[in-house]
C-alpha cells in the first residue's frame, strides 16, 4: 500500500512540475506602484527606441517616424520608407544598432507595398540629426519576405545578440497557418541574421532538406480513445528543397515580442487565436507548435489540439494566457529607478489593458509576478537610459507615457 501511495505521490509531483502556467486569470494589483505622466500623443504608435542621449525614435503604424525628446518635442524623421498601412500592417518596429555610437545605424521593420499586398521588410539606415532636423540616410532593405501577399500578423520584432554581432527577427505567419510548419518558407519563424541581413553562421537549419509529414492526434496520446483516434491535422512538406539557412526556430503565429534576458536566454511573446497567448524560451532548431497545437480554439470555433497531447518534436510555452492579454511587446528591465525589477520582463497587454511583470529563475523557468490595470491598450514598453519606463498606447490618439516610482 505504501509503495502504491508513494508512486501516486511521485506521479502527482511530476504532473505538477510539467504543468504549464496559465496566467490569463491573474488578478490585477490593487494599486499602481508608479506615477504615469503623459508626454506626447501619436496616431497608433508602435515602437519606442531610445538613443544613448535619452531621445527616442517612435514609429506610427500609419507611416511616420518621429524623433522625440523626453519633454515630448517631436521632429519628423525624413526619408522614411513607404509602407502599406491597413489592418495589422504599416510602419512597425524601430531599433537602434548595438554599435550606434560609431555607426549611427537604426533598423526598421514594416509592411512594404507589394503587388497584391505587402511583404515584411527589414531595412537599415543611418540616422542623421543636425540643425533641428532628422533623416534616415542610405536606407537599404536588407531582408524581405519575397512571397508578399495579403494578411496581417507580421511579427516584425528584432533582438540583437548579446555579443552585438547578429540579430534575430520574428516573422509572423501572415494569417496563413501552414507556412509556420513549412521549413521552406520564412513565415512563422524566428530568423537569425547578420547585421547586414544575411543568414548568420551556425544556424540549425542550414543545408537540411524539407521535412516529411507531421501528424497530431486528439485526444491525448496514451488514452484509450487515442488508440482509435484519427489524426486531426496532417501537414506534408516534402523535400528536396533546402530549408532557409536563416531559420532559428519555427511554429510561431504572431511573435510581437522578442528580447534577450540578462543571462543570454532568448524569449518570445506571441498572440494565440481565441486564447493561448504564449511566452516561449527560444532554442535553436525547436518547433513551437503553431498551428498544430495551442491552448486555444480557432476564431471559427474549430478545436486545436492541446500542447498537453505531447506530440513529439514540439515545444510547449513556459507561460500562456487564457483569456488572452494580446501582448504588444516584451522588454527586460535594467535600471536604477525600479531596482527590484532588474532582470524582470515587462509585457504590455492591448486587449487586457494591462502591464505584467514576469520573473525568471535563470534556468529556463518563468512565472508571473504583478499585473497592473493600466486602462490603456499597451502596445510597447521601453526602458530609458535613466531607468524610467515608457509605454505607448495603441489608439489613434495614443499617449506616450513616462512611468516613475511613487
Amino acid at each position: 500500500m505504501k509503495s502504491v501511495k508513494a508512486a501516486l505521490l511521485m506521479a502527482l509531483v511530476a504532473t505538477q512540475a510539467d504543468a504549464q502556467v496559465n496566467a490569463g486569470s491573474q488578478a490585477p494589483e490593487a494599486s499602481l506602484p508608479f506615477t504615469m505622466t503623459q508626454v506626447a500623443t501619436f496616431n497608433l504608435p508602435w515602437r519606442i527606441a531610445f538613443l544613448p542621449d535619452g531621445r527616442m525614435l517612435v514609429t506610427e503604424k500609419v507611416g511616420p517616424v518621429w524623433l522625440v525628446t523626453q519633454k515630448g518635442e517631436k521632429t519628423p524623421v525624413q526619408n522614411a520608407p513607404a509602407v502599406l498601412y491597413g489592418g495589422q500592417g504599416g510602419m512597425l518596429g524601430v531599433y537602434v544598432s548595438p554599435h550606434f555610437a560609431t555607426d549611427q545605424s537604426v533598423y526598421l521593420t514594416y509592411s512594404e507595398p507589394h503587388d497584391g499586398g505587402s511583404s515584411l521588410a527589414l531595412a537599415k539606415a543611418k540616422l542623421s540629426t543636425a540643425d533641428g532636423k532628422a533623416s534616415l540616410d542610405d536606407l537599404k532593405v536588407i531582408w524581405r519576405d519575397g512571397a508578399g501577399g495579403k494578411g496581417g500578423q507580421f511579427g516584425a520584432a528584432i533582438a540583437f545578440a548579446p555579443d552585438g554581432k547578429s540579430l534575430f527577427l520574428s516573422v509572423g505567419e501572415r494569417q496563413r497557418f501552414t507556412p509556420a510548419q513549412d521549413p521552406n518558407q520564412p513565415l512563422g519563424k524566428i530568423l537569425h541574421l547578420t547585421l547586414d541581413g544575411k543568414p548568420a553562421p551556425g544556424n540549425p537549419q542550414a543545408g537540411k532538406t524539407g521535412a516529411a509529414s507531421v501528424q497530431i492526434t486528439d485526444p491525448p496520446k496514451n488514452t484509450e480513445a487515442a488508440k482509435t483516434a484519427t489524426p486531426v491535422k496532417t501537414y506534408t512538406f516534402p523535400g528536396p528543397n533546402l530549408t532557409p539557412s536563416e531559420t532559428w526556430s519555427m511554429g510561431h503565429r504572431t511573435p510581437y515580442g522578442l528580447a534577450f534576458a540578462p543571462n543570454g536566454d532568448l524569449w518570445e511573446m506571441e498572440h494565440g487565436p481565441k486564447g493561448g497567448d504564449e511566452l516561449n524560451l527560444i532554442k535553436p532548431g525547436k518547433n513551437y507548435g503553431w498551428p498544430l497545437v495551442s491552448y486555444a480554439t480557432n476564431y471559427d470555433g474549430t478545436p486545436i489540439p492541446s500542447p498537453d497531447t505531447n506530440p513529439p518534436g514540439l515545444t510547449k510555452p513556459v507561460i500562456y494566457w487564457n483569456p488572452v492579454i494580446a501582448p504588444g511587446s516584451l522588454t527586460f528591465y535594467k535600471g536604477t529607478m525600479f531596482k527590484d525589477w532588474n532582470g524582470s520582463a515587462l509585457i504590455g497587454g492591448m486587449v487586457s489593458k494591462t502591464l505584467t511583470r514576469v520573473t525568471f529563475d535563470g534556468k529556463g523557468g518563468a512565472k508571473p509576478a504583478e499585473r497592473w490595470n493600466m486602462d490603456k491598450r499597451v502596445r510597447d514598453v521601453a526602458v530609458a537610459p535613466d531607468g524610467a519606463i515608457w509605454i505607448a498606447e495603441d489608439t489613434t490618439t495614443g499617449g506616450l507615457y513616462r512611468l516613475t516610482p511613487k
